[in-house]
């Protein structure tokens, strides 16, 4: 049976370039939903990966009790040293989180960016972060440094360039990269002067605080949690981060398969009709096959080889167009209340993926058109009726 397998496989397959034309109908609309589910999908697994590369088990986020974001927390200094104070607390560093209008590069639409106000205790508590062009801002002054998905992504913060907010002029002096996290997105500025110029007073936003020991983590919750002068609440940079792109992936990705299942069907008859085509086409050789002794379920199974070989091209076509397309392209989203700038990211998995969905598609689009080649009479298929 597997030599007559092997045999009818290896006609079919030579005769793929004869029906080229009707072939390329399932190479082409499997690729095409292959490349559409990829590619959203790599959309969802970049901004996770913008959002958590970034993040340190050991570092931690303080919010105000009920905040869900930075940019509804607000916080004072007394609750600052109170926190700083805690056993198991290394270093605290208080922060300013705001948002400026900044137009993108492409279209010039306004955007959200995030503008953050930090102290020396903000680049100890981050050492991947890099200055990797011009120079750190220096305190007291109205300098902002720029994360490089910013800059790829939003007009007139290049370095040198000067940025008009709220009656403020802040000189761009450096670009930074930051481990590929969120802090790409942001503009980062000297605590103070942001206060000032956002007319926060002495208030923050939240602090980030690094522990000592990792495993310490939730009894420091829980003497926040404990003490009455304390309305507040401590979580992992891990935890944040994670909760903050849950929604907006999960989006992306309901979003992508209910694409790709609408273009799947599509693809799924034009396999069927051109694999119905096929086995219509060759019914006499598939009867001669049959008459000299060759079983139904060797052609069952050579017809669905063929379909699924057709299957897999179309899959590895959609894969790579991705991959040569998508990959390491840069966008941007909001994120709650400011855009996030992110590389799309086709990882292995996806491309593994695409693949499975490609093999699905030619399972079920050769399965009947296989049966009926199976089950076509012998001497009416010789006769050609």
């Amino acid at each position: 049976m597997l030599g007559q397998i092997g045999e009818i496989t290896l006609m079919n397959l030579r005769n793929v370039a004869s029906r080229l034309g009707s072939s390329s109908v399932i190479v082409v609309g499997i690729a095409g939903v292959v490349a559409v589910l990829v590619g959203l999908l790599s959309m969802a697994s970049g901004f996770t990966a913008a959002l958590t590369s970034g993040a340190d088990p050991s570092r931690a986020l303080v919010l105000r009790g009920g905040s869900t974001s930075e940019m509804s927390s607000n916080l004072s200094r007394e609750e600052a040293n109170i926190v700083s104070q805690l056993e198991g607390i290394r270093v605290v560093s208080p922060e300013l989180f705001v948002v400026v209008d900044i137009l993108k590069r492409s279209g010039g639409t306004p955007a959200n960016v995030v503008a953050r106000g930090v102290q020396q205790a903000g680049f100890d508590l981050r050492p991947e972060l890099e200055v990797i062009q011009g120079r750190m801002f220096e305190p007291g002054r109205t300098e902002i440094i720029v994360g490089v998905k910013a800059n790829s992504e939003f007009a007139g913060i290049d370095v040198g360039d000067t940025l008009e907010v709220r009656d403020s002029a802040f000189e761009v002096v450096g670009l930074f990269t930051a481990g590929g996290g969120a802090h790409e997105s942001e503009l980062w500025l000297d605590l103070p002067v942001a206060q000032n110029g956002f007319r926060r007073g002495g208030t923050f936003t939240s602090m980030r605080a690094q522990v000592a020991d990792v495993a310490r983590i939730p009894e420091i919750k829980q003497r926040i949690a404990d003490d009455p002068r304390l309305d507040l609440t401590l979580s992992t940079e891990d935890e944040f981060y994670a909760e903050q792109a849950q929604g907006r992936t999960q989006l992306i990705n309901n979003f992508g398969y209910v694409v790709a299942t609408i273009m799947a069907v599509g693809a799924v008859f034009a396999a069927l009709n051109t694999m119905y085509s096929a086995v219509s086409t060759r019914s006499v050789e598939i009867a001669t096959l049959r008459a000299l002794g060759f079983g139904a379920v060797p052609v069952v199974v050579s017809v669905m080889i063929e379909a699924l070989v057709l299957a897999m091209l179309g899959g590895l076509v959609g894969g790579a167009l991705v991959q040569g397309f998508f990959d390491g392209f840069t966008a941007s989203t909001i994120n709650g209340f400011s855009q996030v700038a992110f590389a799309f990211s086709v990882t292995p998995e996806l491309l593994q993926l695409g693949i499975a969905w490609a093999l699905g598609l030619g399972l079920v689009g050769g399965l009947f058109p296989a049966l009926r080649s199976a089950r076509l009479p012998i001497t009416t298929a010789l006769r050609g009726e």
